[in-house]
């Protein structure tokens, strides 16, 4: 059975799994002790928004949303910073139904919207993004500055 709910602080074990799968697909290191306490302080601290998939008592995905500001609307906006799925469980909807949770976060909230980035080569993601209603927004340019 497909559920999609709010992540608890139950599932962080699980959760930091799925996490750590998240980073090493963007070539970071594994490193699951600290997954689990990166993310047991998003939850207790309450600064980010995580949902999850879940079937049959197993968690296969989840999506990561942070808030942010818009001066010029003067109304929250929010991050969607993380979406992964088991690569298991992939073509089963989970994402899109992620993403639909992430877009109640953003209408409950009463914010202007939801950004997300993705890479360029991210086939998949660039084409379930627009196929979820988002539009890719190529009026600027995206800068990035490291305190390496």
């Amino acid at each position: 059975m497909k559920n999609i709910r709010k992540a608890t602080i139950e599932d962080k074990e699980q959760l930091a799994e799925l996490f750590d799968q998240y980073r090493v697909f963007y070539h970071k290191n594994s490193d699951i002790p600290s997954a689990e306490n990166f993310l047991k302080e998003r939850i207790e601290k309450q600064d980010s928004e995580i949902y999850v998939a879940e079937t049959d008592g197993i968690l296969v995905g989840f999506v990561q949303l942070y808030p942010l500001f818009s001066s010029t609307r003067m109304k929250k906006y929010w991050l969607l910073n993380d979406l992964f799925v088991n690569e298991t469980h992939r073509g089963k909807g989970f994402s899109k139904q992620l993403i639909e949770a992430a877009k109640e976060v953003c209408k409950s909230s009463d914010a202007c919207g939801i950004l997300l980035e993705t890479g360029k080569s991210n086939d998949i993601g660039n084409k379930l993004y627009p196929s979820c209603g988002f539009e890719l927004y190529d009026e600027v340019n995206f800068y990035e500055w490291t305190n390496k």
